[in-house]
């Protein structure tokens, strides 16, 4: 078993940034790719970022390419998401997510998932 837990979330403006972490803890997920995926109100959730496990391939939605960063400390078993660029669009809950591989985790096929950290961006 793996426990994700999302922190970072907030209120922000439109433009600015945030910087999400996921806390993994249970089993080492230096094996596993992980990802990040958000939910609006009244939307499905939807995949944002992927990275594979060592943190030297990524994948990202359209939406957020070159705005969000996805990174990775095995050691510390920390996933994180830096979002610059911030739009009102952006707003929702925010989860992390494990998977076998980057191509399972991009398709939402994941394993283990975190509660979710809550992303407000004001226009």
């Amino acid at each position: 078993q793996v426990q994700l837990v999302e922190s970072g979330g907030g209120l922000v403006q439109a433009g600015g940034s945030l910087r999400l972490s996921c806390a993994a803890s249970g089993r080492t997920i230096s094996s596993y790719a992980m990802g990040w995926f958000r939910q609006a109100p009244g939307k499905e959730r939807e995949f944002v970022a992927a990275i594979n496990w060592g943190g030297g391939t990524t994948s990202y939605a359209d939406s957020v390419k070159g705005r969000f960063t996805i990174s990775r400390d095995n050691a510390k078993q920390t996933l994180y998401l830096q979002m610059n660029g911030l739009k009102p669009e952006d707003a929702g809950v925010y989860y992390c997510a494990v998977g076998s591989d980057r191509r399972t985790v991009l398709n939402g096929r994941c394993d283990y998932w975190g509660q979710g950290t809550q992303v407000t961006v004001s226009s």
